[in-house]
């Protein structure tokens, strides 16, 4: 057997790693995968327990992967591309509650279960009237108990939303003190009453974690919000991230920093949407010496073939989402931001087309995560793989795969 053909099937082991229906026939009818495994041939359940318990230690192998590719030449890290996608959860929206329906269903449950037992108690006193009285009562009634387990499920979501946005004001709060302090002004005093949680705070039964977002095709689906940060000039997936946070704007400095602890390095450049700007993170990259281009808004890339290229010194007054636009203006800004749309978008079409990352196999964040990671792991494994198969045919066995 040729090494090209032993990267494949290891390359195959990976890929389908996820799906356990196409992995337990190979590791019985594939000679590869029975040399791979020792000869042992683990059943489904086996197989699924496996991923269940070493999940966090497949997520981090995208650490791994990017030490990787960047020992193979692989990671240039001069331009960096950020960008996010939304993957429906293991949950559905339907199952989702706001915390004001939360209160009303409640109400409603405890009138339910009130009634219902009134009606027990004159329709007991009626039989043991008529037929005295019975020895066995101890079983509870199947409607009342299934009131009895939604009310408890109700006041446990109740509760998730009346946590959260306490958390929430406590880190409010944490803030203002620190402010004050810095500014030397006597710290505030907390809020009187607790907070109460919006009323179109959503909870979900199934995955609690999980929140309802909208995606690229405008509809609103129960999922999570994923972030990657792509080499525009390999494809290589440098760092990841999953959170339920809709909003792309708080992931951008984190998932810096991740390249940054990846790489051992920062990149020279950041690119991203319009959805990732502010003053604040423009001052931030300005401050590590990377040069970003993020537009302070939507960019039609069709708009740009009437814009003029500005010419002459940049006006000190600009501000710097004005100074952003300019650059954009710029041809060299405009060929440089192109690379974004045809790096990290075709990730994103990979991942859920090829991988079938479409929707999250496992529930709760932690999970998630982890699970968003060990994809992107296969990414880059599979671009190494075709990276090192080309060389291969060239130069013979490439140090990194072999």
């Amino acid at each position: 057997m040729s090494s090209a053909n032993s990267f494949a099937k290891y390359w195959k082991l990976y890929q389908f790693m996820p799906h356990k229906s196409e992995l337990h026939p190979a590791c019985v009818e594939d000679l590869t995968f029975r040399i791979l495994t020792g000869n042992l041939q683990p059943d489904f359940p086996t197989i699924a327990q496996f991923r269940r318990r070493h999940l966090q230690a497949l997520g981090e192998l995208l650490v791994e992967s990017v030490r990787l590719a960047q020992e193979a030449g692989l990671v240039k890290g001069r331009d960096v591309a950020i960008d996010g996608t939304k993957i429906q959860a293991n949950a559905s929206k339907h199952r989702a509650m706001s915390y004001g329906r939360l209160a009303e269903e409640l109400e409603r449950l405890e009138q339910e279960i009130t009634e219902y037992l009134r009606t027990l108690e004159a329709t007991d006193q009626v039989e043991d009237a008529a037929h005295g009285r019975m020895a066995d009562g101890r079983s509870v009634p199947e409607a009342l108990a299934d009131a009895q387990r939604r009310r408890a499920t109700i006041q446990a979501a109740k509760a998730r939303l009346e946590a959260e946005a306490q958390a929430r004001a406590e880190a409010v709060h944490a803030e203002r003190v620190a402010r004050a302090e810095a500014a030397g002004k006597p710290a505030p005093p907390p809020p009187e009453e607790p907070p109460q949680p919006d009323p179109k705070a959503q909870s979900n039964f199934t995955d609690p974690d999980s929140r309802i977002m909208r995606n690229a095709d405008k509809a609103f689906i129960q999922g999570y919000n994923a972030q990657v940060a792509v080499d525009t000039e390999t494809q290589i997936i440098l760092a990841a991230d999953c959170t339920n946070q809709a909003a792309d704007a708080p992931h951008l400095l984190p998932l810096l920093d991740q390249v940054m602890a990846n790489l051992g390095r920062a990149p020279q450049g950041v690119l991203a949407d319009a959805g990732y700007c502010s003053d604040a993170h423009l001052e931030a990259l300005e401050t590590r010496g990377i040069d970003a281009l993020i537009p302070p808004e939507k960019v039609r890339h069709r708009a740009w073939r009437t814009v003029r290229a500005p010419r002459g010194r940049i006006p000190r007054h600009l501000s710097r989402k004005d100074r952003m636009r300019r650059k954009l203006q710029t041809r060299a800004g405009r060929r440089r931001y192109r690379r974004r749309m045809t790096s990290v978008e075709p990730v994103f079409g990979l991942l859920k087309s090829v991988q079938r990352c479409r929707q999250f196999l496992f529930r709760g964040l932690a999970r998630v995560r982890a699970e968003w990671r060990w994809h992107c792991a296969v990414h880059n494994l599979q671009k190494i793989l075709r990276y090192g198969k080309g060389r291969w045919r060239r130069r013979g066995p490439v140090p990194c795969v072999a």
